[in-house]
């Protein structure tokens, strides 16, 4: 065989080894990376498990990465109370109908002094006690940001009542969730509560779905005009945002029940989306259902499954 024969069979041979060995430590590197990543994520499940540990509280949690397939859950099925937290899924349903040209954040509607006339939380009522006409862009300002109940009822009965809120929903794909009561009608009757629920993974789905907006579900202004009202709700400063760095921006939907006579709370949630400071984002879901713990408790769990997912985000930022 001449010797140029044999050199370029060589070399035929030397590449293709060289190509099997790059290609064999490519697959090394990222078994290595994903069996990582998953012992992460799973690691993640612990430290959280271990601050539910001890608690008398059925806690649901769901955590997503933003910008990655990092994916938590612990009892993320679990039907819990909403409370608040539907007025976030009540926003949407009223953003699509300004969206539809069927209402115009700058309509004006009118408060009545019978609407006022009740105990239910409304910062409205503070500010105009002798009631008011609003532009809707101020009554859902004040309804998602300061969890206003007036203003929630008032919605509610704009668009058709609670089951058509449900109904908008379902249609989304958001499945796991129900909303039967509004406010006044909820609080009159402790057990009524326990009708208007969500599951944890359910919250995540409805915050990435329209927070990504991919089959522009709002049009670009009404996705502003939410997104800016949920980063700036001055509540919840002890739940997600507990024990973030200072200045973190958080767009949150908190819901809280209260306590009974036995001492029990039906909810303590927040859900929302968290900014870290590369500009990524997490998606987390903390619902703390019919718990024997005090508030500042209840709301500890909240800070801390955040501080922890906070921890992990942004060590493993991308």
């Amino acid at each position: 065989m001449p010797m140029d024969a044999i050199n370029l069979k060589f070399f035929k041979l030397n590449i293709t080894d060289n190509m099997n060995y790059k290609l064999l430590f490519l697959i090394i590197i990222f078994l290595i990376s994903f069996h990582s990543h998953g012992k992460n994520i799973e690691s993640l499940k612990q430290q959280i498990n271990s601050v539910l540990e001890g608690k008398s509280a059925t806690v649901g949690v769901a955590i997503l990465g933003g910008n990655s397939s990092d994916y938590l859950s612990i009892n993320g099925n679990k039907r819990q109370v909403m409370h608040s937290v539907f007025k976030y899924h009540l926003a949407l349903a009223v953003l699509e109908q300004v969206d539809n040209g069927n209402m115009n954040l700058a309509d004006k509607i009118t408060i009545t002094k019978k609407d006022l006339d009740n105990n239910l939380w409304s910062p409205i009522r503070r500010k105009y006690p002798n009631g008011a006409r609003l532009p809707l862009a101020e009554i859902l300002e004040y309804t998602v940001a300061s969890s206003d109940n007036v203003g929630c009822d008032l919605l509610f009965k704009i668009l058709g009542g609670p089951k058509v809120v449900e109904k908008f929903l379902h249609q989304k794909g958001i499945a796991d969730i129900a909303i039967l009561y509004d406010e006044i009608t909820q609080q009159a009757v402790w057990e009524r509560q326990y009708e208007n629920w969500t599951t944890a993974e359910a919250s995540i789905t409805a915050l990435k779905l329209f927070y990504e907006n991919k089959d522009s579900l709002l049009s670009p202004d009404s996705h502003r005009f939410l997104w800016d009202i949920m980063k700036a709700s001055p509540y919840g400063k002890k739940a997600i945002k507990g024990k973030l760095p200072k200045g973190t921006i958080v767009a949150h939907k908190t819901g809280h029940s209260g306590q009974n006579k036995a001492g029990l709370t039906a909810a303590q949630n927040d859900i929302g989306i968290v900014f870290l400071p590369d500009g990524s984002h997490f998606y987390i879901s903390v619902l703390v259902g019919d718990s024997m713990e005090t508030r500042e408790v209840n709301k500890k769990i909240i800070a801390d499954i955040a501080k922890l997912a906070w921890d992990y985000f942004e060590h493993n930022q991308t």
